[in-house]
């Protein structure tokens, strides 16, 4: 199904809202097509393509608040569907944190959609997929990977006169990759709006390096080690991080940026004084939605300045009972770096530990902010500015914000699950166990 133009959501949306009885309504019009192929053991496995259309109607009665979705969009079934959440609000309970919604907002215009890949057919998907299969096979090695792209686009209206309209296109590839004998392990992946960014072939040669090299692994001791962790690791945790900025638990005592016996962090140095993060939907190379989904604008908002913490995000009702603006949690964030290459920041370091990426990564402790996962696919002992040899996985327990006081040297922000993320060397990074798995 195509992408609605901008006219024709709002056609659909102002008729809805035409048919509304309630006291406020919102409406979010969804839709677009999206793509796959998944191999493994270097052989295509499934592969497929979907189109969608739905749209979601919130009717509020006082503080009483229904929903329904419909993906039929005649008159009578437009309208049915309005009954049906105005039905469903009289049928709730009060919601006591309610807060009227928006009324018309200015947003920022993100350059997220890209004609070549809204435009990707089986046949491309074929073409990226068989470059990473050549190289595997060429290399005699065994590999499973998935690769996905879509075209989008969201529009969102309410009574009260607000109205939003956005296009996105994306493309994500990874691949793992495994040694003969089950003793090496490789990953890499990729993900771009462009998908001529999209390099299959060199990815692929990244993760077969890594599978080959990370054969018949060493076990080294747990305890406090130098560590360079790719941009796929350490945008885990630092992702961890910027979702629990939250102003409401930091003033409730229930966060990193909350403090004992009251008040909040704000404004305090937190980090090394080289951290800066920021998120900006405008951004040319993560751009992203410019609108919540309660309808506010997401605009440029610095999260940490040279370490120090300059914001945290306020949902609406939040933002009504402290007097604030309401901020939503952005969708993606830049984290500056520096301007060496992974590679020089291997050169630099004079023992360490090489880490690939991070996975079953799970809470321990919000006040402190303590996660503990595991290593994986890929993890080497670096000797006087050189990587000796691949080491066992380590179960790791640490805290980004700790981490992030251990910062020795920061490289060049790479893009990474819709994030701009640096390679960084970390002192004293805590692996607390070994783990058998590759």
């Amino acid at each position: 199904m195509a992408i609605l133009s901008e006219q024709d959501a709002r056609k659909i949306i102002d008729k809805v809202l035409s048919y509304s009885r309630a006291d406020e309504m919102k409406v979010e019009l969804t839709g677009g097509r999206s793509g796959n192929i998944r191999f493994a053991r270097n052989s295509v496995s499934t592969a497929g393509a979907s189109n969608n259309l739905s749209l979601s109607i919130t009717s509020v009665l006082g503080k009483k608040t229904g929903t329904s979705d419909i993906n039929e969009f005649d008159d009578a079934s437009l309208e049915k569907a309005v009954r049906r959440a105005e039905e469903m609000a009289r049928l709730a309970p009060e919601n006591p944190e309610y807060v009227p919604m928006p009324g018309p907002q200015t947003y920022a215009k993100p350059q997220a959609f890209v004609e070549t890949t809204a435009n990707m057919k089986a046949p491309d998907r074929a073409r990226l997929a068989g470059a990473s299969i050549r190289s595997i096979m060429t290399s005699q090695l065994s590999g499973a990977g998935f690769l996905e792209d879509s075209a989008t686009f969201n529009a969102i209206g309410n009574s009260r006169g607000l109205f939003g309209y956005h296009q996105s296109t994306d493309v994500n590839f990874s691949l793992t990759i495994r040694t003969p004998d089950g003793t090496g392990s490789g990953y890499a992946a990729g993900d771009f709006n462009d998908v001529s960014k999209l390099d299959t072939g060199a990815l692929t040669d990244i993760a077969i390096q890594k599978a080959k090299a990370s054969q018949k692994a060493v076990a080294l001791e747990p305890g406090k080690y130098t560590v360079i962790l790719e941009p796929l690791a350490a945008g885990e945790l630092i992702q961890f991080m910027i979702r629990a900025m939250d102003a409401r638990t930091a003033d409730e005592g229930r966060s990193f940026l909350g403090k004992k016996g009251g008040g909040t962090r704000l404004g305090e140095k937190l980090l090394d004084e080289r951290v800066t993060i920021y998120s900006d939907p405008a951004n040319a190379q993560i751009p992203g939605s410019p609108f919540s989904p309660e309808g506010y604008a997401h605009q440029k908002v610095v999260w940490f300045d040279k370490g120090v913490v300059k914001n945290m995000s306020y949902s609406p009702y939040w933002a009504q009972q402290k007097g604030a603006k309401p901020l939503p949690q952005p969708s993606g964030f830049v984290m500056e770096g520096g301007t060496q290459s992974l590679a020089e920041l291997i050169k630099g370091t004079e023992k360490g530990i090489l880490v690939t990426r991070f996975w079953y990564t799970r809470w321990l402790d919000p006040q402190t902010l303590l996660y503990t996962g595991l290593t994986r696919d890929g993890t080497f002992y670096i000797d006087n500015g050189q990587i000796k040899h691949p080491v066992k996985n380590f179960r790791f327990n640490e805290s980004p914000v700790i981490m992030l006081n251990n910062l020795e040297a920061l490289g060049r922000p790479v893009r990474t699950r819709g994030n701009l993320v640096p390679p960084m060397r970390i002192r004293d990074f805590t692996f607390s166990s070994l783990s058998d798995a590759v």
